[in-house]
């Protein structure tokens, strides 16, 4: 375990920020950051403030006044990343989503209320969906094998199933409250006492079981006192929420039962169940003024023992014998130094009673360790079972400055810096903590856990986990800290045999999802950076294609099974003919009519697919430099076969509206570019396409296009910039530190190689990487940009045109590679 980056606020000791009591902190599936600090100003008024960071970009920091009257005590993420609730100890809950879908623009267009009533524990509600990793099956061919769907209820379901939306809370005075999203954006809301006899609850949480009950555990905070648990049903009824609780078995802490310690540990810190839905297994951290202990509990079916009068009587046979529920203790710590924090692992093993074994093999796994965080500001991950350490970070090492040489820093005297507030990554290769001085620090958690492991068995955990996010659609920038360059080579191939393993359809469905990944696992190094390049290209002539092939239309309605797009991909790819013209006889120029409007406003998306051809015709003599982008397009039988389908459209529509086309710089009047280019396209596609035999391209072919240059003007391409991200400029073993709102001088990486095609000169024009529009130098329209790939695009759109709608509703949410969107600041001349 070791630091990544700490990020800090600028002027710390002089500051108006300063960290909540207590603070709240929470990690997205799209790792995003939420954390909370107090604003004070001049009249000593404190501000509740949430701060929003993308860990890619943890300096531009998205601030949130929200209003809050007190102190907030809970942040939740929901499980797709895009929305955040957020809970204070006046009893108020808010929720917070994206405004226009964007990482650095948060509203709060609803919520619920008990007044005064301070919240201690919330949570979402299931949605029923439940993904086990088999950890144990990682190398078989199959994703199906290695993640399964878990039979699991929601929480509460509409009509035909469908989960119901909303959150759940917790109350200091034991009152647990459901508020409900109605599909018409009303907010159902109801209250009811835990139990008959209230009392303090000190500490809760919230956890699920697979029958769509939910179950909250609750402490008043002395160890003398008993944990108690309840079961809590929500329904519908007439149009009204309604609650149901019961109470469950209760348990005393183990260390308050023995004499020895019966007083040393007076209060209960920390209560949490292992997991959200595993409801089953709880975790327990009592503590003194100088030191806690921390016990993991489980809820176990026992027999209940009968008299033996009455066993005479009726004899107990098999699953006759009556059974009851009860905690026993899995494991316990020795007295450990104070716990400040703890954070659970999100990833969803499924371990049970008899899985403690796996904490002395050698298959140590990121998943299985939970984290504790001491006031001697060490953090310990330990496992989440058996409690046994597998490995600890000690914070003694300061991190170097971004913008100075590393200095020996002289010892500060003081309060010990420790984390107030952890959480882990959702898979639990990153953790991220906020000190008592309000400072972020990202650390990395090894896959190995601490221990040797030769270079296949971490390469297996890395493409597991990658494995895991493609199927999930989780984001994961976490399992790229942990990339060396070296390793990327074979990280990209392992993954594309692992998906070609997998059935047809699922490979349809991953098919974006597995670019952007290869294409993010190359920017980590310098030998595959243009790669980058070249999968967003592919990336982008995916949408390209699948969206003008949804354009056309059938003649007439009674049409047989395939499409008219099925209809010209079949028919490309079985005419070989190096003639556009008679390509287009075989197929039926009625379905290809679109309006006139709509084929002008596809002019820039067409042009793009010219620019593209020629480019990469005018490359082909250039085959031997894997430096210039495009170079894998021409190995790529696929993707030529893609572009070879839309020249085909892109001839057709121009018999309908020439303005449409393409438009080439040539020297002669009367030659026919498109003709030409798609002759050569033609003999290039049959070199590799699936069908034959792949083929070197013969000498003629190889001259033509030596030629192209002196008879048409080669465009030069826009590609994506150089990403200002920081996962491709951390090192081991070398932190950084950052600050919150200042943009670093970022150190040289892979990308910033003067690669061909790469570097935009400084007051080039910038682009509009979706619609394929010229910004300007200094953009005047609002832009946003990727978190991810640095892909730039106009917040609002020009074109009034249905087709162009079409496209751009592609990416309203995420970027084609996947990634966030977060809006740009304008450029200033």
């Amino acid at each position: 375990m070791d630091l990544a980056y700490v990020c800090e606020w600028e002027k710390w000791p002089k500051s108006t920020h300063c960290p909540s009591v207590p603070l709240a902190c929470a990690w997205s599936c799209r790792n995003l950051i939420a954390f909370t600090t107090d604003l004070r100003n001049d009249d000593q008024d404190l501000t509740r403030l949430i701060h929003i960071l993308d860990t890619e970009h943890p300096w531009d920091v998205h601030s949130i006044s929200s209003e809050h009257s007190e102190a907030i005590t809970c942040l939740e993420w929901d499980q797709s990343g895009s929305r955040l609730l957020s809970a204070d100890a006046n009893g108020q809950i808010k929720c917070w989503s994206m405004a226009d879908h964007l990482a650095n623009s948060w509203e709060s267009p609803m919520g619920s209320l008990v007044e005064g009533d301070p919240i201690v524990a919330l949570s979402w509600l299931h949605n029923g969906v439940k993904l086990a990793l088999h950890v144990e099956k990682s190398g078989a061919s199959s994703f199906g094998e290695k993640f399964s769907r878990v039979k699991f209820s929601p929480s509460l379901t509409l009509f035909g199933g469908k989960p119901m939306e909303g959150w759940i809370a917790v109350t200091v005075s034991g009152l647990v409250t459901v508020s409900l999203l109605k599909p018409s954006g009303q907010v159902l809301t109801s209250t009811e006492s835990l139990c008959r006899l209230r009392g303090r609850v000190a500490l809760a949480d919230i956890a699920f079981t697979g029958g769509g009950n939910i179950v909250v555990a609750t402490a008043d905070g002395s160890s003398a006192s008993p944990v108690q648990f309840y079961k809590v049903c929500v329904s519908v009824v007439s149009e009204k929420c309604r609650i149901d609780t019961e109470i469950l078995p209760s348990l005393f802490m183990r260390c308050t039962t023995d004499l020895n310690r019966k007083d040393k540990f007076p209060a209960i810190t920390h209560l949490k169940f292992l997991a959200r839905d595993m409801s089953e297994q709880v975790l327990l951290c009592a503590s003194s003024q100088t030191s806690s202990i921390v016990e993991c509990w489980s809820l176990r079916k026992e027999g209940l023992p009968v008299n033996n009068i009455f066993q005479q009587i009726s004899p107990v046979v098999g699953d006759k014998q009556p059974m009851i529920l009860k905690w026993r203790i899995l494991s316990a710590t020795n007295d450990l130094d104070r716990v400040s924090a703890v954070a659970l692992p999100k990833l969803p093993i499924s371990l049970t009673n008899t899985d403690l074994k796996v904490a002395s093999d050698t298959q140590f796994y990121p998943g299985l360790g939970l984290a504790l965080a001491f006031h001697d500001g060490s953090v310990h991950i330990v496992h989440r079972l058996s409690l046994q350490t597998m490995a600890i970070f000690f914070s003694s090492t300061a991190p170097r400055s971004m913008d100075e040489p590393a200095i020996k820093r002289p010892r500060t005297t003081g309060p010990t810096v420790h984390f107030k507030a952890m959480q882990l990554s959702w898979t639990s290769l990153a953790l991220v903590g906020i000190d008592n001085h309000g400072k972020l620090s990202m650390l990395r958690i090894s896959p190995s856990m601490g221990h040797t492991l030769d270079v296949n068995l971490a390469l297996r955990h890395l493409l597991f986990l990658l494995e895991y996010c493609m199927v999930t659609g989780y984001d994961w920038w976490d399992i790229l800290l942990h990339v060396q360059p070296a390793m990327v080579q074979s990280l990209v191939e392992r993954l594309h045999e692992e998906y070609t393993r997998q059935k047809a359809a699922l490979q349809q469905v991953l098919s974006t999802r597995i670019l952007a990944m290869k294409a993010s696992l190359c920017k980590l190094s310098p030998c595959t950076v243009t790669l980058v390049c070249d999968y967003h290209a592919k990336l982008f002539l995916i949408a390209i294609s699948s969206t003008l092939k949804s354009l056309l239309r059938p003649h007439i309605l009674n049409t047989p099974d395939k499409s008219p797009g099925d209809r010209l991909t079949e028919i490309c790819a079985k005419i070989t003919d190096v003639d556009i013209d008679k390509v287009m006889i075989n197929l039926k120029t009625e379905e290809f009519v679109l309006d006139m409007n709509t084929l002008q406003a596809l002019q820039q998306l067409l042009q793009w697919v010219g620019d593209f051809v020629l480019y990469l015709l005018a490359s082909l003599p250039n085959q031997g430099a894997p430096l210039r982008p495009g170079h894998s397009f021409l190995r790529d039988g696929t993707s030529l076969g893609m572009l070879r389908e839309l020249m085909v459209v892109i001839r057709i529509w121009g018999l309908l509206k020439p303005s449409c086309l393409p438009v080439y710089t040539a020297t002669s009047d009367t030659q026919d570019s498109m003709s030409l280019l798609f002759r050569l396209l033609t003999k290039l596609w049959i070199c590799c396409r699936d069908e034959g035999p792949t083929s070197e391209p013969d000498e003629t072919l190889v001259d033509e296009c030596c030629l192209l240059p002196s008879q048409l003007l080669i465009p030069s391409l826009d590609w994506l910039p150089v990403s200002d991200g920081l996962v491709s400029r951390l090192q081991p073993k070398q932190p950084l530190r950052l600050h919150f709102g200042k943009a670093p001088i970022l150190p040289g990486s892979a990308t910033t190689l003067q690669l061909d095609g790469l570097i935009r000169a400084t007051g080039q024009p910038k682009i509009d990487h979706l619609r394929r529009l010229h910004l300007g130098a200094h953009p005047t329209e609002e832009c946003k940009a990727c978190t991810r790939c640095g892909c730039v695009t106009m917040l609002k759109s020009p074109n009034k045109t249905t087709a162009v709608k079409q496209w751009e509703q592609r990416w309203i949410k995420n970027c084609l590679c996947g990634g966030l969107w977060r809006r740009m600041p304008l450029s200033c001349p």
